[in-house]
């Protein structure tokens, strides 16, 4: 049976019952045009139902990958200026996400969330470039047991009019866990210091929790960890996450409205 996420129970009760409302109203006009409303009701409820799907993932255990944090088309591999984070140029992968794939997003490398920001803004469309820097979206950054620093970026489309997240910095996580929804057409930044090695292409499609876009270096600031203790620290953050489940966070129009 299908999984549906949690997420998006809200929205697929409204689309219902205005489908319920728009059948029964059907029952007014003739027939063919009565056939003609019903079937449109039916297929809208059963696409935003399949929109919300919520499948398992296969998630690797090697503690050194970056994974996917969303299912879509990689249309950018670039290189950029990172001001916030990173403070510094960075490599920057996009992933764009067609009303089709699954939208439920996670988190794409295990460590602690040291970086939480959400920004209202504008509905241009998601595979613009400006688009990561005038469309409403929310920037998270994590850093790994290893001291790797990795930014992944939600970002709203022209369809897509809601970002839900339930990241907070402090916050101990795992790759592979869920941690938010975009709904309807969107895209992922994910940003990478330029010493990290790139393992996709543009063009390729992507499976979020499993599909490995970057290998992670071992070593930052002279540190260098063994993989049992990357992987003692993996267990300990899964064991934390486990623990600490916590309400997603919906941007409200009080916080959309504060400058960023």
């Amino acid at each position: 049976m299908m999984k549906i996420s949690k997420q998006g129970y809200s929205t697929i009760a409204v689309v219902l019952q205005v489908a319920i409302l728009l059948a029964l109203m059907a029952t007014l006009l003739p027939s063919g045009l009565a056939w003609v409303v019903w079937s449109l009701a039916f297929v809208g409820s059963v696409l935003v139902v399949y929109f919300f799907r919520d499948p398992e993932r296969t998630i690797p255990t090697q503690t050194n990958l970056l994974l996917s944090p969303a299912d879509g088309k990689i249309v950018s591999i670039r290189m950029e200026e990172e001001p916030e984070y990173f403070q510094q140029k960075v490599q920057c992968i996009s992933i764009f996400l067609s009303p089709l794939d699954v939208h439920i997003n996670r988190v794409p490398v295990s460590g602690t969330v040291d970086y939480v920001r959400y920004y209202p803004g504008k509905f241009l469309m998601a595979w613009k470039e400006e688009a990561s820097l005038e469309n409403e979206r929310a920037h998270f950054g994590i850093t790994n047991p290893n001291g790797i620093r990795v930014m992944f970026k939600q970002i709203t489309g022209f369809l897509a009019r809601r970002i839900v997240y339930n990241l907070h910095e402090g916050d101990e996580v795992l790759a592979g866990d869920r941690f938010g929804l975009m709904k309807f057409s969107s895209r992922m930044d994910v940003l990478l210091p330029l010493d990290v090695d790139i393992q996709v292409r543009e063009g390729e499609r992507t499976v979020a929790g499993e599909t490995v876009l970057a290998m992670l270096p071992s070593v930052r600031n002279g540190n260098i960890e063994s993989a049992d203790k990357a992987q003692s620290s993996a267990t300990s953050i899964a064991a934390n996450s486990t623990e600490s489940a916590k309400t997603p966070h919906v941007p409200s129009s009080e916080e959309a409205q504060r400058p960023s």
